[in-house]
């Protein structure tokens, strides 16, 4: 990897990863949380310019810099963006926040019980100017919606070809194949993730290692010994829809995960906070989430 320095604090860490890679579909609901309809702009160029506006006043706030977020997944166009006169990438790593890329170009239709992700064309190249703008790893989602042993196979196999093809650029790729919330199989979708992930990971070569992103499991530790194997650097867990408090007080029953949360972060900010207020609130939903990943029942 190229930079020691990132690895441990990704590795060893005492914080969370704040999920600010919100694109295309998610983005009108995050701008709508964040108290901006979508009368505010009239085409994707200005919403975007709005969502960049919401994550750099997120990302330059005090709180935000405390030491307790460890990381940061960005959207491309973040990442290719500046905040206080900096490409973001340098700003978050001077502020002591990792940089990760979310490089997925979102998800197929269901089948088997599965999204699998869309091809992404032109990766190689994106994971190149990542690399050179700073960018530590990547991110890359795709979606579980039933226990279907087939399905989550195909669904873990294709993660992992494509995070090989990610650390062969010298990133660290963080796999996500998140177990929809709204499954009626969330149990049995859990188990069979597991045995699926714990396949793939013994099979990956010593010098080789990942990032997992999961939803919470139903049983707490079910993954510790996913966390425990030598080819996982961190395992992180997304809320998928749980508010804070019910993603914080789900996140503290499983020893060795920490949070990567989006919604759960940002659920009680707007953009007609002042500033005091705007750090207020989003500190202590830093302080929230920094216990739950730290702190465990």
């Amino acid at each position: 990897m190229a930079n020691p320095e990132m690895m441990q604090q990704i590795k060893t860490g005492a914080g969370f990863i704040a999920a600010l890679d919100q694109s295309g579909g998610s983005t009108p609901k995050a701008l709508k949380g964040f108290g901006i309809g979508e009368d505010a702009y009239s085409n994707e160029e200005e919403m975007f310019a709005l969502i960049h506006q919401m994550r750099q006043r997120i990302i330059t706030s005090p709180s935000f810099g405390n030491g307790k977020v460890i990381g940061a997944i960005l959207f491309e166009k973040t990442m290719d963006g500046e905040a206080d006169g900096k490409p973001v990438p340098t700003l978050l790593w001077d502020r002591g926040v990792v940089p990760f890329l979310k490089v997925d170009k979102g998800l197929e239709d269901e089948a088997d019980g599965v999204q699998m992700m869309k091809p992404m064309p032109g990766l190689d190249e994106l994971l190149e100017r990542a690399k050179a703008k700073g960018v530590f790893g990547t991110k890359m989602r795709s979606v579980i919606a039933m226990a279907s042993s087939s399905g989550i196979a195909a669904n873990v196999t294709q993660q992992f070809k494509v995070a090989n093809q990610i650390i062969d650029h010298g990133l660290m790729p963080i796999v996500e194949p998140e177990i929809s919330l709204k499954s009626p199989e969330r149990a049995a979708a859990d188990a069979i993730l597991k045995d699926e992930l714990t396949k793939s990971l013994d099979a990956l070569p010593e010098d080789r290692q990942v990032m997992l992103k999961l939803s919470i499991p139903v049983e707490p530790g079910l993954y510790d010994s996913i966390v425990a194997h030598p080819r996982v650097a961190r395992v992180v867990a997304l809320s998928g829809g749980f508010s804070q408090d019910e993603a914080c007080a789900e996140l503290a029953k499983n020893t060795g995960m920490i949070a990567s949360f989006s919604r759960a972060l940002l659920q009680d900010l707007r953009q007609d906070m002042d500033d005091a207020e705007f750090d207020r609130t989003l500190g202590a939903a830093i302080d929230k989430i920094h216990r739950a990943s730290t702190e465990k029942v």
